[in-house]
C-alpha cells in the first residue's frame, strides 16, 4: 500500500470555492490561502447565528498503545461515509503540531485513504495559526520582562513569573533556562521556561473564545505573576491583550479544507489533550453545526483525557450537546492491553483480548456516564480474525454499546458505512446529556470525583507545592471553574505502566496552575511535560524533498 503522503500526493483535490459552495458558503465569504485552502469569514458566523444546529458527533478512543488506534482516520472516515449514505456532513478537527509531526506521534490529518487534504501544508505551516499564537504569546512574555527592566512598576517578583514563553517545536533543552544574562542592559535575571505551543494557554483561549473581543478579553485576563506582596498581575496590566489581539486577527477565523473524498472539512485550533484541553475551536464546532446536518468531531488521545475536557469543559462553555459519542478502539490494542508485546499483536490471541477488554469496558462506562449513545467503532487492521471481531463484539453488546467495524484507512468513506449508519441511529435515540460535576462543585471534589469516576482511582494525593497553589486560586475566586487535568495518556492512571484497568491507586497532583483567561484550573498529576522532547531517531530523519522538490518521508 501506497505511503499516506503518496496517497495525499495524487488526490483529486476541488478548489476550495468548490468545497465552500457545496456546504453553503458563498466565494466572498472566504479568505482563500492558495487553491485548496481558506479562512471562513465572520460574515458567515453572522448570517447563519439563528440556524438550527445539526447533530454534533464526538469521536475519542480507548488509551493511546505504541500499535497506534487511528482515531482522526476514523474520524475522517466517518464524514466520508456520511456523504456515501446520503448525509450532508463536515470534518470539525483540530490543527496538527509541529512536535510531533517532526517527533514521534505523527500529524492529526488522518492516514491512509481518509485524509484532510492538502495533507502536506495542514501538517506544516498551513495558513500560519499556530506561528500566530506563538508570536502573541512570546510578545506578552517579552512585555513582561521589559516592564520589570523599565523601572517595574507593577513591583513583578521576578521569582513568581508564570507565564512561560512559547514554540512549536519539541526541544527539551528549553524547558528550563535562565534568561537576561549578560549585564544590565540585558534586564533582569532570571528562571524561564518554555512550553510546546499547543499547551500554551493562549491556545486555549483561541479555541474558547466566542469572538474577537471575547478573545481580547480573555487575553487581559491571563494570570502572568505575582508581585512582591503576594498579588496578582494579569496581561491587561501589562497593556498586552491589545497587540496579541492584533496578532490573533486572522488565526481565529476557523480554516476550511476537503477531504480525500473532497467531504467539507474544518480545521482550527490544536491544544494537547494530556496538557491542555484537547479539543478543536468553539468558533469551528458552531460553524460546522450550522453548515451541516451532522458535525464529525473529536478530542485527543483517550476519552478519559480528550473526552472528559470536552464534555465537561467545551460543552459547559459553549453550551454544546453531543448526540452520540464515537469511541474507537482495536484488537490490537486490546490485546497489549492483556500483555502481549507491540510485536505479537498480530497474532491471534482470544485469552489476552478478554484480558484487556478490560480497558475498553471502563472507556465505555465513563462515557456512558453522561447520558450520551456511545457507538464503539472497532479499526480494522488486516491481521484481526473472525473469532477476535465477534468476541468484542459480544462485549460492546453486554456493556450497552453499539458496535461497528471501520476500516477507513484502507478503503475511505467505503470502509465506514456501517458505522456511519450506527452513527445516525444513534443519534435519534434519547439524550440525557449532563456534566459530570456542576459549576458550583468546589475545586477539590472536582479533582476527586474525575479521579474517582473517569480514572477509577480511589482518591488524590497533593504535593504541598500543587495546595498551596490550589489554595491561591481559590482565593483569587476560581472556585468555580472547571479542572484541566494534565496525566499521561497511556493509561487511566497517572502511571504510564499501569495498562487494562487499574485498581486500588491514587493519583498524584505533583503541581497546578491557573488558565484565568481560557477558565479553568490546570493540575497536573505524575510526570507531565508541557514541552516534549524528541526521540533517538525523531520523524525529522526521514524528512526531506526529493531531486523534484516533493516532500517525502510525511508518513
Amino acid at each position: 500500500m501506497l505511503t499516506d503522503i503518496e496517497i495525499a500526493q495524487q488526490a483529486q483535490m476541488k478548489n476550495i470555492t468548490e468545497i465552500a459552495e457545496s456546504i453553503g458558503i458563498s466565494a466572498d465569504e472566504i479568505e482563500p490561502y492558495g487553491h485548496y485552502k481558506a479562512k471562513i469569514s465572520d460574515k458567515v458566523l453572522d448570517r447563519l447565528k439563528d440556524k438550527p444546529d445539526g447533530k454534533l458527533i464526538l469521536v475519542t478512543a480507548v488509551n493511546p498503545t505504541p500499535a497506534g488506534e487511528g482515531k482522526t482516520t476514523v474520524s475522517v472516515g466517518l464524514g466520508e461515509a456520511m456523504a456515501k449514505i446520503g448525509k450532508k456532513a463536515i470534518v470539525a478537527l483540530r490543527e496538527p503540531s509541529l512536535g510531533p509531526v517532526f517527533g514521534i506521534k505523527g500529524g492529526a490529518a488522518g492516514g491512509g485513504y481518509s485524509q484532510v487534504m492538502p495533507m502536506e501544508d495542514i501538517n506544516l505551516h498551513f495558513t500560519g495559526d499556530m506561528h500566530a499564537i506563538t508570536a502573541a504569546n512570546n510578545l506578552m512574555c517579552a512585555m513582561l520582562d521589559n516592564s520589570i527592566q523599565q523601572g517595574n512598576e507593577l513591583q513583578i517578583d521576578p521569582r513568581r513569573v508564570l507565564v512561560k514563553r512559547c514554540l512549536d517545536i519539541n526541544d527539551r533543552a528549553l524547558r528550563n533556562i535562565v534568561c537576561s544574562l549578560g549585564g544590565k542592559l540585558n534586564g533582569v535575571p532570571r528562571e524561564d521556561h518554555f512550553c510546546i505551543t499547543v499547551a500554551s494557554e493562549v491556545m486555549a483561549i483561541l479555541c474558547l473564545a466566542e469572538d474577537l473581543f471575547d478573545l481580547k478579553q480573555r487575553l487581559g485576563n491571563i494570570l502572568v505573576a505575582y508581585t512582591y506582596d503576594g498579588a496578582p498581575v494579569y496581561c491587561k496590566d501589562l497593556k498586552a491583550n491589545g497587540a496579541m489581539t492584533v496578532l490573533l486577527k486572522e488565526a481565529i477565523k476557523p480554516n476550511l479544507v476537503q477531504t480525500l473524498e473532497n467531504t467539507p472539512a474544518i480545521m482550527h485550533g490544536g491544544p494537547f489533550a494530556n496538557i491542555a484541553h484537547g479539543c478543536n475551536s468553539i468558533r469551528a464546532t458552531k460553524a460546522a453545526l450550522k453548515l451541516a446536518d451532522y458535525t464529525v468531531t473529536e478530542a485527543g488521545f483517550g476519552s478519559d483525557l480528550g473526552a472528559e475536557k470536552f464534555l465537561d469543559i467545551k460543552c459547559r462553555f459553549a453550551g454544546l450537546t453531543p448526540a452520540c459519542i464515537v469511541l474507537v478502539a482495536t484488537v490490537r490494542s486490546m490485546k497489549y492491553n492483556g500483555g502481549v508485546p507491540k510485536e505479537r499483536l498480530q497474532e491471534e490471541n482470544l485469552e489476552a483480548l478478554q484480558k484487556g477488554s478490560v480497558n475498553l469496558g471502563e472507556h465505555i462506562e465513563n462515557l456512558k456516564k453522561y447520558g450520551v449513545p456511545v457507538v464503539v467503532a472497532i479499526n480494522h487492521f488486516y491481521a484481526d480474525t473472525e473469532a477476535e471481531i465477534a468476541f468484542v463484539e459480544q462485549f460492546c453488546q453486554e456493556k450497552g454499546a453499539d458496535f461497528a467495524v471501520t476500516k477507513c484507512f484502507a478503503e475511505g468513506g467505503a470502509g465506514g458505512t456501517a458505522l456511519a449508519e450506527k452513527v445516525v441511529a444513534a443519534c435519534e435515540q434519547e439524550n440525557h446529556f449532563h456534566h459530570l460535576y456542576p459549576d458550583e462543585m468546589p475545586v477539590y471534589e472536582k479533582i476527586e470525583t474525575i479521579a474517582r469516576e473517569i480514572y477509577g482511582a480511589d482518591g488524590v494525593n497533593y504535593t504541598k507545592e500543587a495546595k498551596q497553589a490550589i489554595d491561591g486560586f481559590i482565593a483569587l475566586g476560581a472556585d468555580s471553574m472547571p479542572v484541566c487535568m494534565a496525566k499521561t495518556q497511556y493509561s487511566l492512571s497517572d502511571n504510564p505502566q499501569l495498562l487494562g484497568r487499574p485498581k486500588h491507586f491514587r493519583i498524584t497532583v505533583t503541581s497546578a496552575s491557573l488558565s484565568n483567561g481560557a477558565g479553568f484550573i490546570v493540575c497536573l498529576a505524575g510526570n507531565v511535560m508541557t514541552m516534549p522532547g524528541l526521540s533517538k531517531s525523531p520523524s525529522a530523519f526521514r524528512i526531506d524533498v526529493d531531486e523534484n522538490g516533493n516532500t517525502v518521508g510525511l508518513f
